[in-house]
């Protein structure tokens, strides 16, 4: 593959803090990366290094003479005294644009729903996100690199985008650099995950799910006492491996290991212990919705709607923009009235709500973190267990240091953590999270999901983060903005297919998403198969490949124990640790190319 641009030996450091410290890589024609890291740790920093918008402290940053970067911020600011249209294609003529397909399909991919003649200044946040998104797509740049592309994104624009950036070069062509907390999306346009940590960066091959095997598994290895983080990794593997089809696509021998991994990791929450003790909690009378209307100005948001909670439910809430998600949410909290029918509310209830904006921190910005989760109990029970407010803080991500810092000097997505602990500690029985993922990484997200595993009551949650509902709640809904509630049997991808087939209905013309093969790679629709001759050879090949992965594991399995075993001993052989370590290497570098023959004779056989 053709080099595109990289980095050598590149460090930065702000104040007394180093964030990449001697860090060299680079970015080959044919990668599609995915960036994942906790907040701070330099994600965005090393991506404006690389896309030459800053210069290291040390090092350089070069890139192929004829190579063009396309670098989304996440505070791109367009020019404001421009129309939608101008700052989209600039002085082209409806016409020119018009004619191009690739054009065509980001106008109604990202801003069918803006008005085309109204000025930049005038639109939301999120209206000006996917303007500059648009103008970035429609350009024909070597590389792309995106910051957190998926904010202000809903689920179906969520999933226009995977599906744009898995289409727009060949394989073997481009590249593609993205960060972002959303995993579902990860896993969709990721072929490699960079691990941004303590000044370095680390390679794994794979999207979201693979990194997390590949990360657990690199520390059981090392022998890294992690304590709590391994445990959260092993229980977000245990989710993987657990969850949809799709995400467990990998060698025969890699779910063997997976399964060794995660044997006596138990399911996520108990769901029957948990719908006990909420029931216990609630009674049978949780919140009910029935026959509501509502109006807001002159739009109708809800026609004759009912909806019933129950103990212990775990509700996920979908939906286009703006018909009524967040509204629905304030109904239930009973801080909006309807216009005609009725809430009805359990003697018992009480609710909690984790706005988007989180301002209810506000009023005690003076505080410290620690101070103000005191301020509401100093012990809450989470799973069962007693738990002192500073450990729950902890949990959280908040470490010792962090714990003493005033709250109004907290990022946005500590200030999120903060304020769903508030919330927690509370013990409210009815919990409801207004796109609660927003500012947090992948690590902190995976924290909030397990403290969350462990709550017991009745959880509403309005995400455009599949993964999340998919990981939290078990049954969803949709709002589709006709004024209706639907259900979802078939989750977040019965959603995706309503809003295509209205799209379709509605002659807008949406273009269906290619076909998924069940290794996760896209078909294009009427591709052959292969041909008896090449499907028995893929056989074969399998057989054969996977025998010698087996044998290849237990030599790997058979040197780890040496190495063990020397390591242990009062006087350490080091000239035979380095023969063992060099013939441990040779193995695993033998695996991974045993790998790649198999996902290619997988790939034959649609496998």
């Amino acid at each position: 593959m053709a080099h595109l641009l990289g980095a050598e030996n590149i460090s930065i450091t702000f104040a007394t803090r180093t964030v990449l410290d001697g860090v060299t890589l680079g970015i080959e024609e044919g990668d599609r990366i995915g960036m994942v890291g906790r907040n701070g740790d330099g994600k965005s920093t090393l991506m404006r290094l690389l896309a030459q918008r800053g210069t290291p402290d040390d090092g350089r940053v070069t890139k192929r003479r004829d190579v063009t970067v396309g670098y989304l911020d996440q505070s791109d600011v367009l020019e404001g005294h421009l129309d939608v249209g101008a700052a989209i294609v600039g002085d082209q003529a409806d016409h020119e644009w018009a004619s191009n397909p690739k054009i065509r399909d980001v106008m109604g991919g990202l801003v069918a729903e803006v008005d085309w003649h109204a000025r930049v200044d005038s639109l939301s946040g999120g209206q000006k996100r996917r303007v500059a998104l648009a103008k970035l797509l429609i350009g024909n740049d070597d590389v792309i690199m995106l910051d957190e592309p998926t904010n202000h994104l809903d689920v179906e624009g969520v999933a226009w985008l995977a599906e744009h950036l898995k289409q727009r070069w060949r394989p073997t062509e481009g590249g593609l650099l993205v960060v972002t907390h959303d995993r579902w999306f990860l896993d969709e346009i990721s072929t490699r995950t960079w691990e941004v940590h303590d000044g370095i960066v680390d390679g794994f091959d794979g999207g979201y799910a693979a990194y997390v095997l590949a990360r657990a598994e690199r520390d059981r290895m090392a022998a890294v006492v992690e304590g709590k983080r391994q445990q959260l990794v092993k229980k977000e593997l245990a989710w993987l491996r657990r969850g949809a089809p799709a995400r467990t696509s990998k060698p025969k021998f890699r779910i063997e290991a997976a399964n060794a991994l995660i044997a006596d990791v138990p399911e996520p929450r108990d769901s029957l212990a948990l719908s006990k003790l909420a029931t216990a909690r609630l009674g049978k009378d949780v919140l009910d919705l029935e026959n509501v209307s509502l109006e807001l100005g002159d739009k109708p948001l809800f026609k004759g709607v009912t909806l019933r909670l129950a103990p212990g439910q775990r509700l996920g809430i979908v939906g286009v923009n703006g018909a009524g998600k967040t509204t629905l949410l304030r109904l239930l909290n009973g801080e909006v009235s309807p216009s005609s029918g009725r809430v009805k509310r359990g003697k018992t209830v009480q609710t909690a709500i984790l706005s988007q904006d989180v301002r209810e921190l506000d009023d005690v910005n003076h505080l410290r973190v620690t101070e103000v989760i005191e301020q509401e109990k100093r012990v809450v029970s989470v799973g069962g267990k007693e738990v002192s407010a500073s450990q729950l803080v902890e949990q959280l991500g908040f470490t010792n240091q962090r714990q003493w810092t005033p709250v109004g000097d907290l990022s946005g997505g500590e200030r999120r953590r903060l304020q769903l602990l508030r919330l927690l500690v509370g013990e409210p029985n009815v919990l409801m999270l207004d796109e609660p993922t927003n500012d947090l990484d992948t690590d902190t997200l995976a924290a909030v999901e397990d403290v969350l595993d462990g709550w017991p009551g009745t959880l509403v949650v309005v995400s455009h983060d599949r993964y999340l509902l998919e990981r939290v709640t078990d049954t969803q809904l949709a709002l589709l903005g006709d004024g209706k509630i639907r259900d979802l049997p078939g989750g977040v991808d019965q959603y995706l297919q309503l809003r295509r087939g209205a799209a379709s209905s509605e002659g807008m013309g949406a273009k269906p998403l290619a076909a998924e093969s069940s290794n996760g790679t896209t078909a294009a629709a009427g591709q052959d198969g292969p041909s008896p001759e090449e499907a028995r050879q893929a056989k074969k090949d399998l057989t054969r490949i996977e025998r010698q992965m087996t044998k290849t594991s237990s030599q790997i399995e058979k040197i780890n124990q040496q190495m063990s075993e020397a390591g242990s001993k009062a006087s350490v052989d080091f000239e035979k640790m380095s023969d063992l370590d060099a013939k441990l290497r040779e193995l695993q570098t033998e695996q991974e190319s045993l790998e790649e023959q198999w996902l290619a004779a997988a790939e034959v056989l649609g496998e």
